[in-house]
């Protein structure tokens, strides 16, 4: 079975799409200890999967048992595979024998994720500069994809799949795409190649645009992978495909388990694997909110039945809280019922002005299930460390389906042949992948 080690790994959305295509993680690394729990749970569900006990993780999820019993379910050393760890020059070595233990003797065929993307964007970036001239150059998340090559020289995997924001492509002039170019093919010895992806392509209900860098061991020159696209049926949208058996919510309504109406599941969610195998979902839950916030929301969804966008000029005075007109127009957006959301990021955990809900039935800003699903994770997935903290790592995360699509290519690759549709549980062993099996 093919197997793969996730770097900066976030809540695990690049992974989900890894395992669901058959591959197996030997360890996934992230500083942020929420998001390394979400990826401890995860890794509970798919063990109890593998094993038919399934159950127990769905009793956690009823708040019925606690983390440590989930936990007490799982071979300690799947659940030591996640760590929490921040990848830096004074952890590698230990980052390295803890692997290598994980390992057994065994080899990688495969290093995906990609640093955090905040150092590269443009806001990121304009608030870097704000501090000096120097510390753009100096900030040490510039030099991550450093550490992520000294896993490359460190395990020599056949490929590697590396994913970032497209403001990678812009920073320093486009130079520093560059100097990571040159840096993997001259330090690390991986030819790369780079695309731009759209996520919405690839069967997410969102303009979600990202770079992929794939890589190849050696310097010849390799034909970067065409994704498969999916084909997006005319009845996928926002409201009837993510929202539509959803129950309703309140502003500050917390439906940490909520019962899915009465209705037939949709292609969307069927076709993707979105709705849970049990009739309930968990962390349908939405912020309270002020009494200026909820008249500007309503502002922002009449204008937007009206066929527009509310921009900051438009709201009354007595509504505005700063007096700049002329930048940042769109702070409050309403997501597109009809259509595609706009890109989710890991801002909707300060605030919900950029992602209110569309129907003035219920105005508030979405909840953690809604923007969940919008980035196409299973409905079984769950984040740990509370509303806030899911959110961020719902906008840090990879789209699970767009992983899903680059690991099916990615498998191809590696077996040198194309691979069927299929979902494999991570810790079994078919005949079927024996082809890959170390």
């Amino acid at each position: 079975m093919l197997n793969y080690i996730d770097l900066f790994a976030g809540a695990g959305g690049l992974s989900e799409g890894f395992i669901k295509a058959g591959f197996t993680p030997v360890a996934h690394i992230e500083m942020d200890k929420n998001a390394c729990l979400s990826l401890k749970t995860r890794i509970s569900y798919h063990y109890l999967k593998s094993q038919d006990q399934l159950e127990i993780y769905y009793s956690y999820l009823r708040q019925n048992i606690s983390q440590a019993e989930l936990y007490s379910h799982v071979p300690s050393h799947l659940l030591k595979s996640a760590i929490q760890a921040e990848i830096s020059d004074l952890s590698i070595k230990n980052l390295f024998d803890r692997i290598d233990n994980l390992l057994n003797g065994g080899k990688i065929d495969l290093i995906v994720g990609g640093p955090p993307c905040q150092a590269y964007s443009l806001v990121g970036r304009s608030k870097i500069n704000s501090l000096g001239d120097q510390h753009v150059s100096t900030d040490i998340r510039y030099e991550l994809y450093k550490q992520y090559g000294r896993f490359l020289q460190k395990y020599q995997p056949e490929y590697f799949v590396f994913e970032n924001v497209l403001g990678l492509r812009s920073a320093e002039k486009g130079q520093l795409l560059l100097r990571i170019k040159k840096y993997f093919e001259k330090e690390c010895g991986y030819k790369i190649d780079w695309r731009i992806v759209n996520a919405y392509e690839y069967g997410v209900l969102q303009l979600r645009k990202r770079i992929i860098i794939i890589g190849k061991r050696g310097l010849d020159p390799f034909e970067y992978p065409e994704f498969e696209r999916v084909r997006r049926e005319n009845s996928w949208n926002v409201k009837e495909s993510l929202f539509s058996d959803l129950e309703p919510l309140s502003v500050g309504e917390e439906k940490h388990y909520s019962l899915y109406k009465d209705l037939p599941v949709n292609s969307y969610l069927q076709k993707h694997g979105i709705r849970s195998e049990v009739n309930f979902v968990t962390q349908h839950i939405t912020r309270p909110h002020n009494s200026r916030d909820l008249a500007i929301y309503r502002l922002a969804i009449e204008k937007w039945e009206e066929g527009e966008r509310l921009k900051y000029p438009d709201l009354p005075e007595e509504l505005r809280t700063h007096r700049n007109l002329t930048s940042f127009l769109d702070r409050y957006k309403v997501v597109d019922p009809d259509g595609l959301c706009h890109t989710v990021v890991a801002h909707i955990a300060r605030d919900g002005h950029y992602y209110i809900y569309p129907d003035k039935n219920q105005t508030r800003s979405l909840s953690v299930r809604e923007a969940a699903r919008i980035q196409s994770f299973p409905d079984d997935y769950f984040f740990e460390g509370g509303r806030g903290a899911a959110f961020k790592q719902i906008g840090n995360a990879v789209p699970p389906q767009l992983a899903f699509v680059i690991a099916r290519k990615m498998k191809e690759l590696l077996l040198e042949k194309p691979v069927n549709e299929f979902y494999l549980h991570p810790y079994t062993t078919s005949p079927a992948e024996s082809v890959g099996a170390h």
